[in-house]
């Protein structure tokens, strides 16, 4: 071969590999892939389903003319560094390879089926569309490759090196042979995989023949003079031959260090990154072997020995070539003639038949792959309909996929030179392995029970440094084709993730957020709490969501990034019911907390009476230092609750919050919801003793307590919308009173409840939805009191200490002080005994101080009396202070929570 195939055209030998294997046979007929059937028509054993086409993936064309290249550019001496690095990088990935090929079942799919099942159908689903995309083109690029290859033999240049000329050349000659050996290879692929596997042998045969007669001919034959190609594309001296020495002492000592220089094929200026590059994409394919993972009788035995085996073969033969190479060839020739084998060979044509058998293996290799992907993908549905006819089977064998992948090479055929997309191709193969690499080491990090491969000579730093070596060099090959695909792996990640359907194959990030939250929950140490770090931590009671939608959101505002816990007392008896009427209700939570966008665990219980539920959740609920430290109930009254998911559809679903079941028997409960709401005449299901109970209980067991009143009238939408900020209209208002308005002498405004209440309001101010609230703190004293200016300027001076920001109103006591002076004339010793005049005259000083209305108003909840005879009147005296206020809490507080510290 006097004319020499440029390098440029095999730059890709990454592709040489089936990105699944074919398909189990009977899988669309309903046969489980694990059972007999199937078993027979999976035969390929460790030889022809592993250790064959990863050879040939990864020798390819390289082993024929780019062993010249890199020993010319880099020496022997960095040749065999570059060699160590790069299968360093490699076996690293097949170590993962091996870990997750060992560990459980593999179905047809290999890299694809590996990552999607560890990582979830986004990233496996990109990842398996970049995949398919990359062996379509190195399909074609390598049809293309052959082509050229065959035209400088037998073409238009071959007549012009005083060849014979017997091909006519050209753009449309040149898609006409390339579609020949394209159509050969969609037959064989069209038959099916063990056609596949029998050709592949043939090739091999071939490859390894030609491999002989190269290790021969370095030992037989003497020195020589070789005839250089000619080239235009650098301006070379007048030397037009170069030496082939043998054995020469001397000449291995001139090819021990680098020379670089600028590649004759190409013009450009050869480094040690841009030849290591060149070298690193000949030693991938590593998973050639596991990509047939649907057609072997035992991939877990398979693919570890196969792929390790390959990998070290090519390791040998690449360094015995290097070392030959260097020792028997003038630097020049190297460096001038890439495909100096084929002029040293005892039988020169036999380097081309090398090099068309390992052409033609690696575009058939991957057709095969790139139709195996396709139907993994549309078995899947990650697509929906786009891929429901690529599904279609017979006897095992995708036909429509290969038909499809057939088609799409065909395609790309048409755009001639392939050379611009070759960068970017390998890049996204070298994606594939890392996130191979990637998804071993979520399993391992998991530390899942069910991860436990039989392969074991991996370790989380060996998956590390597969990432590392594989993203360093997607960086070295191409920075700017490094970028865009990882911008094109993250546009398809986030169309999967909204677009796509929910899978069943278990998320790997669920492990790994699990793994992580009971690491730092032990770390969370309830003994290092401070006050400077409270945070609400809130339990909110609910009896029936469909009545309390608007205060779910109203507390998901108040947590503050804290702990946030919807409960539920299911009334009943274990030992009555067949089974646990909870575990299926959890969905129906969860869901409304989806459609509710709020940021809440659920926690469901069964007790024969409320108060013993709730009492249960504030002991178990939360774990270590993240428990509840605040009570939230909605307010005992007798209002008829009203249902706000009325009409609502579920958009995750499809189904409506209508469809409640008509039975209240939790052994017939069918609904994916909740039941109806209760009518007026309905009975509750507990009575006000327990209620004040219930209040009594928390207090009891140290947690804050809040009663939430009216919060049915509370619309968020309305009170924080876009529309005021755009009307220009003031933000609404939160009003405080931070004093016992039922025990005014008690503790005045600098009580822990008081300082709790104040806290509160903060906090809501200070979330991002209403941080254009304006917070009004009321201080009701006497009309003339002396002291009034002092006891404002005193209060402004807390509040700057505490870093509030609030508007300060004092309010005349006069009129409600008479009605309290006649209620201490008739029970002067106990001022739980308030008559219902007084506590109306608060509520309407409440009322007229509350002007504009504000979107929510912090009352003080007075302590519950130790005596329980006077637990109605108690949740009578507190109805009667906050009726007909509007959305309210009333809070009472038994911790401290702020202080002046930094």
């Amino acid at each position: 071969m006097s004319e020499k195939t440029p390098l440029l055209h095999y730059r890709l030998t990454t592709s040489g590999e089936p990105p699944d294997g074919s398909k189990r046979a009977g899988v669309r007929g309903g046969v489980h892939p694990g059972r007999p059937k199937d078993r027979a028509a999976q035969k390929l054993g460790v030889l022809f389903g592993v250790v064959i086409p990863t050879l040939l993936s990864m020798f390819s064309v390289v082993v024929f003319l780019r062993i010249g290249f890199v020993v010319g550019q880099a020496g022997l001496y960095h040749s065999i560094a570059m060699l160590l690095v790069a299968y360093f990088i490699i076996t690293m990935t097949v170590l993962s390879v091996c870990a997750i090929s060992t560990n459980g079942a593999l179905d047809a799919g290999g890299a694809y089926y590996m990552i999607s099942r560890a990582l979830g159908p986004e990233f496996g689903g990109s990842i398996g569309i970049m995949f398919f995309l990359a062996n379509i083109c190195s399909s074609a690029l390598y049809i293309l490759g052959l082509v050229e290859a065959i035209t400088s033999t037998f073409g238009g240049a071959a007549a012009a090196a005083g060849h014979h000329h017997v091909l006519p050349s050209g753009y449309w000659w040149s898609l006409l042979y390339g579609t020949a050996l394209l159509f050969l290879c969609f037959i064989v692929c069209l038959v099916g995989a063990h056609i596949y596997a029998k050709a592949t042998f043939v090739i091999f045969i071939v490859v390894m023949t030609v491999l002989a007669s190269i290790f021969i001919s370095f030992f037989i034959v003497g020195p020589t003079v070789v005839t250089l190609p000619h080239t235009s594309a650098v301006n070379t001296t007048s030397m037009s031959t170069a030496n082939y020495t043998g054995f020469r002492l001397h000449t291995l000592e001139g090819n021990l260090f680098p020379a670089y220089t600028v590649d004759y094929t190409t013009g450009a200026m050869m480094s040690f990154a841009r030849v290591f590059a060149v070298m690193f994409n000949g030693c991938t394919g590593i998973m050639a072997g596991s990509n047939m993972s649907g057609d072997l009788k035992n991939p877990g035995y398979s693919i570890p020995r196969g792929t390790l085996a390959a990998v070290l073969t090519t390791f040998i033969t690449y360094n015995v070539l290097s070392l030959l190479a260097a020792w028997s060839c003038d630097r020049y020739l190297l460096q001038r003639d890439y495909s100096f084998l084929g002029d040293i060979n005892i039988l020169p044509p036999m380097v081309t038949v090398g090099i068309y058998s390992s052409a033609l293996s690696a575009a058939m290799s991957n057709l095969i792959g790139a139709s195996r992907v396709l139907y993994a993908l549309s078995k899947d549905d990650l697509f929906g309909e786009i891929l429901e006819h690529v599904k279609t089977s017979q006897s095992g064998n995708p036909w429509v996929s290969v038909l499809v992948s057939w088609l799409l090479v065909q395609m790309v055929l048409f755009a001639g030179k392939l050379n611009t997309i070759a960068g970017i191709v390998a890049i996204f193969f070298l994606l594939v392995y890392a996130a191979v690499n990637l998804a071993c080491l979520a399993l391992e990090w998991a530390s899942a029970p069910n991860f436990r491969p039989s392969f074991r000579f991996f370790t989380w730093h060996t998956c590390t440094l597969g990432i590392l070596g594989c993203l360093i060099m997607i960086f070295l090959i191409n920075a700017i084709y490094a970028f865009a695909s990882i911008a094109f792996m993250l546009l398809l990640l986030m169309l999967i993730h909204y677009l796509g359907p929910i899978s069943n194959w278990g998320y790997i990030s669920q492990a790994l957020i699990f793994h992580q939250v009971r690491k730092y929950l032990l770390m969370l140490d309830v003994r290092k709490d401070h006050v400077k770090f409270w945070r609400p931590q809130v339990l909110l009671m609910v009896a029936n969501p469909r009545s309390c939608t608007g205060l779910m959101t109203f507390i998901n505002d108040l947590k503050k990034s804290g702990l946030y816990v919807l409960g539920h007392v299911k009334l009943g008896l274990l030992d009555e019911l067949p089974s646990d009427p909870l575990q299926s209700r959890y969905d129906s939570w969860l869901c409304l907390v989806d459609h509710l966008k709020i940021k809440a665990f659920v926690n469901l219980t069964l007790a024969d009476s409320v108060r013993h539920g709730v009492q249960n959740l504030l002991f178990i609920s939360g774990f270590g230092g993240m428990r509840p430290n605040t009570l939230v109930l909605g307010f005992y009254d007798d209002c008829t609750p009203q249902d706000h998911l009325q009409g609502h559809i579920l958009l995750s679903t499809g189904h409506s919050f209508d469809t409640v079941c008509s039975t209240k028997d939790p052994g017939a409960q069918r609904s994916p919801f909740f039941p109806s709401l209760r009518g007026a005449e309905d009975p509750k299901d507990l009575q006000e003793e327990e209620y004040v109970s219930v209040i009594a209980d928390a207090v009891k067991m140290g947690k804050n307590v809040t009663l939430a009143r009216y919060f049915d009238q509370f619309n968020r939408d309305r009170v924080l919308g876009t529309g005021r900020k755009i009307r220009g209209v003031a933000g609404p208002f939160i009003d405080v009173w931070p004093m016992n308005l039922l025990q005014p002498d008690s503790h005045g405004y600098v009580g822990i409840c008081s300082l709790f209440l104040l806290q509160l309001a903060c906090v809501l101010h200070d979330s991002r939805a209403w941080n254009q609230a304006r917070v009004r703190l009321f201080l009701c004293m006497e009309a003339g009191y002396s002291l009034q200016e002092k006891e404002e300027a005193k209060l402004q001076g807390m509040l700057r200490d505490l870093r509030i920001s609030a508007q300060v109103q004092m309010v005349a006591w006069d009129e409600v002080e008479d009605e309290r002076e006649d209620c201490n004339q008739t029970y002067p010793n106990n001022a739980s005994q308030l008559t219902d005049e007084y506590i109306c005259a608060v509520n309407d000083m409440i009322c007229r101080h509350g002007v504009p209305q504000p979107a929510v108003r912090f009352l003080y909840l007075p302590h519950p009396t130790a005596d329980r005879s006077r637990y109605r009147a108690y949740l009578h005296q507190v109805d009667l202070l906050s009726r007909n206020l509007g959305p309210t809490l009333l809070v009472h507080g038994v911790t401290p929570v702020v202080t002046t510290d930094i």
